[in-house]
């Protein structure tokens, strides 16, 4: 990696500093702190990626160049044509010469840059024949995969244990950067990303696949990945997007063709249980359990896993009207938000009849509310009805 950026760098410091030899090493020893320590971007995984990188290196040795070149000149007139050495200024004015060579130097230079940018930039905005589509909606603070035509589609929501976050546990390898439910492509296939949100402005961005578009209410952007090799690859919310914009990962997962196919069947029928299940009559403990769990991935983040919530900011579940009140208002809050506090969002279309019924159970009946009731998944899918 980097050998011929290093080659380049060590001529440059030959001609520059005479280090000879051991500018060599020198250049090796810079080029393992960039790999090392990650200060250059990412080669990234896709055709599209490498083209970019590729793009960004030869423009950055283009002005390294430059700048020795223009320094080089510079310092060698402030040494050999000082005073003390005798030197006499030119009087001269207005030479057409000279600007004619700084007008069309930087010119060329400057069309010789574009060209190979110009092709980059088309190959990023083509999304034209693709092999499959995924619409990607952004929420506060979770992403919405469907993949369209194939009856599919998920939330992601940030995986990191609240005590990491919270500081009473060790940090993991991947924190703040692992979901519960990663994106899932095909290796080798044109994958067209269709990309929006549903309440504020996010950026959908992951530097391995060279995607990074804003997710914007009410319009749709493009873009596409082909990734050769399978391999896990995270990035994030790239849009200062509220209070937990931090919290709001992004996680790829290309698969081989036959496990990619397998995945989806899995999600399919996965799907088609969940469906089965509205109708099913659960025990109380089997909604409570579900419940916290629920609670513990979805709500905990706000309203504290004791229930407490944060003064001023979030409202507490322990004691709170809605759930010692009417079941009806609790259902109307989950499943269709608050118009007051925008913070806290509709439900009905993020989780399903069965998690709805579950957490709403749990809240009821959690820290010390102890109302005894519970609601059915059935009961969830009819209020949602209007029924």
């Amino acid at each position: 990696m980097f050998i011929r950026e290093r080659r380049l760098f060590a001529c440059l410091l030959v001609l520059v500093t005479g280090l000879g030899s051991s500018a060599l090493a020198l250049a090796d020893e810079m080029a393992e702190g960039v790999e090392r320590w990650g200060v250059n971007m990412t080669q990234g995984v896709t055709p599209v990626s490498r083209d970019v990188y590729g793009l960004h290196m030869d423009i950055f040795w283009w002005c390294v160049g430059i700048g020795v070149v223009v320094f080089g000149v510079m310092f060698y007139t402030m040494i050999v044509h000082r005073k003390s050495n005798g030197a006499k200024a030119s009087n001269f004015h207005e030479s057409t010469t000279l600007e004619i060579l700084w007008t069309v130097v930087p010119f060329l230079i400057l069309i010789v840059m574009a060209i190979p940018a110009t092709s980059s930039l088309l190959k990023i905005y083509d999304t034209d024949e693709a092999d499959m589509d995924i619409m990607i909606t952004g929420y506060q603070w979770k992403w919405k995969y469907e993949y369209l035509g194939q009856e599919v589609s998920f939330f992601s929501n940030l995986n990191t244990p609240l005590d990491q976050i919270q500081n009473r546990a060790p940090k993991g390898p991947n924190y703040l950067l692992e979901v519960d439910e990663p994106l899932v492509i095909p290796v080798k296939k044109k994958v067209r990303f269709l990309i929006t949100a549903n309440d504020v402005i996010h950026a959908w961005w992951v530097p391995d696949l060279a995607v990074k578009r804003d997710a914007v209410p009410g319009y749709v952007n493009e873009s596409w990945a082909y990734v050769d090799e399978p391999g896990i690859y995270r990035g994030q919310c790239a849009e200062l997007c509220g209070k937990d914009h931090g919290f709001m990962p992004i996680v790829v997962k290309a698969l081989p063709q036959d496990e990619y196919d397998q995945w989806l069947d899995e999600k399919r029928e996965a799907a088609a249980a969940i469906k089965a299940l509205t109708e099913k009559t659960f025990e109380f403990d089997e909604l409570y359990a579900q419940g916290e769990k629920i609670y513990n991935s979805v709500c905990a983040a706000c309203h504290q896993p004791g229930g407490a919530g944060i003064p001023g900011t979030f409202p507490a579940i322990k004691g709170s009207p809605i759930a010692t009140g009417p079941m009806q208002a609790h259902l109307e809050m989950v499943v269709h938000g608050s118009s007051k506090n925008p913070a806290m969002q509709a439900y009905g279309p993020q989780i399903s009849e069965v998690d709805i019924a579950s957490v709403i159970t749990y809240q009821r009946n959690a820290f010390g509310n102890n109302m005894g009731d519970s609601v059915q998944p059935i009961d969830v899918l009819k209020f949602k009805q209007g029924k």
